[in-house]
């Protein structure tokens, strides 16, 4: 049956679809009832005759009638001086009543276009119209590290601008920002809410003049999954740049890297997160004060790696480079062939090769004085040996990192050595059955216990252990609580010590860069604090994607790593030396020297607890029994 529509009908479903259209629709239609009021009201006056005469006897015309309607419309005040037959009077009336109805509702609606406007913005939607720009997608605690990071790092330009986008609100990452990053300088951080994994969400943010990309992984139940999709709609979409991209992205489990490798290519340098901890926490555990080092080795505040070329040094060897400069530390090279840190030192320097070095900034290592500092052969003492046997690890607690740090120990222990894990996590055990097999140097075993109950840690003999890594529960236990019961924990060990008055390494992983000061009331001897790691890293590669293979050879057990080593190996004890003669014993040993740790400090925050990199050469050292020499080695 044919539906019978009427004319009322066709004019409403019209209209309704005109008002749709939203804003300017609605101020058309205002502008249309505005003309509509103020022509009907002038031919009625010019019609009827309504309008006083003026001095010469002459009713206003037509156009001059129009203007007098439109001023009443718009101005309720003009009402007030009219004269005239009260019909004029009436007629003036309607119209100023017509005005006032229509320019309110004018003001009703652009008012509520403005409030929508604000509301679009506050969601974070418009787009970004920046180049050269860091971007960062998606949110974790990481984030805070990194914008600090890079407030420093980008000091010296002009205009610096960071975009972060996350599926989050605006205002809220807003807000978080300001709470936690508390100096970004002239840094300037622009807030956009979107899908990462969209591309028209990704749009919003021009990731295609971005400078350098920062993909992190989120706390959700797969967050690689989330970081591949992200790498691969920057690679592979359709509107891709034609030039490579610079992308850091964060895998959480070491099993995904072949997937991202696949997506990202040479576009992307990723950082395994459970590996780079697990070496953080393992050389931590051997040697302390160790993440102090990685610290200042890693952010912005400090001494930086930085590649220089030198013609005056072509043709002459790595060690004569050692000693070549007054305030920067020689550490590598980099050629042709790619960055090789401690090579050996009668390795020739040759055209186009670049050294690698630490210095307080590039602007120090491009005028690079000569160093004034002199070797005192009558210091150097390298005849002591070092001490290697097996070793017997606790480890209390267990997370997803912890089947890596196991098999880190592995390749760093000498054969024979033990780990016995206590954790009251449900998938411990079966981890340590299914990742932890094939290892070479040391056998492990597994006992179900409550690290934070007293109880259990005095029935564990802890003495007897030369180290202890506590985990945190980051996989059952949101961050303040995981970091709450390592910090438990952490006060039952130091007293367990101080009671039985023996000396083993305590080291701890955090969630929290915040809690850091409240874990060193309990001196433990290093707080690795998993994201901030992982954000220092990021934030230095995406400044020099050349960084990437440099600080990977730091952390590998392949290659050179660094160790804090008694000064009595490399000194004679009692002697006061320049830091070019302990750079010169170091190379004696095949090693690189870049600073040294002073016992006096070691718990002592404002003095860095000891920690020293890059002094002058000329700089004076005197190697008591707790002090370290640090260098780059292997093994």
């Amino acid at each position: 049956m044919t539906r019978k529509i009427t004319l009322r009908q066709r004019l409403r479903y019209a209209f309704d679809n005109t008002m749709a259209k939203g804003t300017p629709a609605l101020v058309a239609w205002l502008g249309l009832a505005t003309v509509g009021l103020v022509v009907a009201f002038s031919l009625l006056v010019v019609a009827a005759k309504l309008a006083p005469v003026n001095d010469q006897g002459v009713r206003p015309g037509f156009g001059r009638q129009l203007f007098d309607t439109l001023v009443h419309a718009f101005d309720s005040g003009a009402f007030a001086g009219d004269w005239g037959n009260v019909a004029f009077f009436l007629a003036m009336m309607g119209v100023t009543i017509g005005g006032i109805f229509i320019v309110s509702a004018l003001i009703g609606v652009i008012s509520a276009a403005f409030d929508a406007r604000l509301e679009e913005l506050r969601k974070g939607r418009s787009l970004v119209l920046e180049e050269g720009h860091t971007l960062i997608l998606g949110w974790s605690e990481a984030v805070f590290a990194i914008l600090s990071e890079l407030a420093i790092a980008k000091e010296s330009e002009r205009n610096p601008v960071v975009v972060v986008m996350a599926d989050r609100d605006k205002v809220e990452m807003e807000d978080a920002i300001r709470a936690k990053v508390s100096e970004p300088g002239k840094l300037r951080i622009v807030c956009r809410s979107g899908v990462r994994t969209d591309l028209g969400d990704l749009e919003i943010v021009s990731p295609h003049q971005a400078r350098s990309i920062i993909v992190l992984a989120e706390d959700e139940v797969e967050p690689d999954s989330d970081v591949i999709k992200t790498v691969l709609a920057l690679t592979q979409g359709p509107d891709r740049q034609s030039e490579r991209y610079h992308i850091v992205a964060e895998i959480q489990e070491t099993a995904n890297l072949v997937a991202a490798r696949i997506v990202g290519g040479d576009e992307c340098v990723l950082l395994d997160k459970a590996q780079t901890i697990a070496r953080l926490l393992v050389q931590a555990s051997r040697q302390s004060g160790i993440s102090v080092v990685y610290t200042d080795l890693f952010d912005f505040g400090g001494d930086e790696i930085y590649f220089r070329g030198d013609p005056a040094l072509v043709g002459k060897t790595f060690h004569d480079a050692r000693l070549a400069y007054e305030d920067a530390t020689v550490i590598g090279l980099r050629t042709a062939a790619g960055s090789k840190l401690n090579p050996r030192g009668d390795t020739v320097i040759g055209p186009g090769d670049h050294l690698i070095a630490l210095a307080s900034d590039d602007s120090v290592l491009a005028v690079a004085h000569p160093a004034i500092g002199t070797v005192d052969p009558a210091g150097i003492d390298v005849s002591g040996v070092l001490d290697r046997h097996p070793q017997k690890v606790l480890i209390l607690g267990w997370n997803g990192r912890s089947a890596s740090v196991v098999r880190e120990l592995d390749q760093y222990l000498e054969p024979g050595s033990a780990v016995t894990v206590v954790a009251d996590h449900p998938r411990a055990a079966d981890e340590i059955t299914h990742r932890c097999d094939g290892l070479r140097n040391l056998t492990v075993s597994f006992r179900g216990g409550v690290t934070t109950d007293r109880a259990t840690l005095d029935g564990l003999d802890v003495a007897q252990y030369e180290s202890v890594i506590v985990m945190c529960y980051s996989d059952t236990l949101d961050p303040p609580r995981a970091d709450a019961r390592t910090l438990v924990t952490l006060l039952h060990l130091r007293d367990i010590a101080s009671r039985d008055g023996r000396v083993f390494s305590i080291v701890s992983e955090m969630l929290d860069d915040r809690n850091r000061r409240l874990a060193q009331v309990t001196k433990v001897d290093d707080v690795i604090v998993s994201e901030k790691v992982i954000s220092l890293i990021a934030a230095q590669i995406s400044e020099n994607p050349e960084l990437a293979d440099v600080l990977g050879d730091v952390l590998d057990a392949e290659g050179s790593e660094v160790y804090l080593r008694p000064a009595k190996h490399y000194l004679v004890p009692g002697r006061d030396v320049t830091f070019a003669t302990i750079i010169e014993a170091a190379a004696r040993r095949g090693e690189t020297a870049i600073g040294y740790r002073d016992g006096d400090f070691l718990h002592d925050a404002t003095r860095n607890y000891g920690v020293t990199l890059n002094p002058a050469k000329s700089q004076t050292f005197s190697g008591g029994d707790a002090c370290r020499v640090i260098v780059l080695a292997e093994g």
